[in-house]
């Protein structure tokens, strides 16, 4: 869905470039993706990021799993987006962890609330869905 502020196009490429960065297993290149604080809701809870670098920190351990699992990449799919105004989205899409034979090594769906900050596309929340 698209409206006057955020596309659906721009939003994807946020995507695209979050794959990028993904891929460089850097916790920070991902947390400058952002803001603070940042709210993640997981399955076993919740947990609120006040700073950039504890986000970084967030990000970086999450990473050091999944490499340590065989991770080397990742893809989405089925990117939704709800309009929250001109300023803010939701966004839904299905993550998937490739090893490097882009083979599948899991998947989830996730959700994530979306601000524009001086014009550049912000994460504030997170949801991962139970299901």
């Amino acid at each position: 869905m698209e409206n006057p502020g955020i596309s659906q196009q721009q939003i994807a490429r946020f995507f695209d470039d979050f794959v990028a960065a993904f891929a460089s297993f850097d916790g920070t290149r991902i947390a400058e993706r952002y803001l603070s604080p940042y709210l993640a809701q997981h399955v076993e809870g919740g947990e609120v990021f006040a700073s950039h670098g504890e986000t970084s920190a967030y990000f970086q351990k999450v990473l050091d799993d999944y490499h340590g699992r065989g991770c080397r990449s990742c893809r989405y799919d089925d990117l939704r987006v709800v309009s929250l105004g001109s300023r803010c989205a939701l966004a839904s899409v299905s993550w998937e962890l490739l090893d490097g034979q882009q083979r599948s090594l899991g998947g989830w769906r996730e959700s994530y609330n979306l601000a524009l900050a001086d014009d550049r596309l912000m994460i504030f929340a997170s949801t991962d869905h139970s299901d």
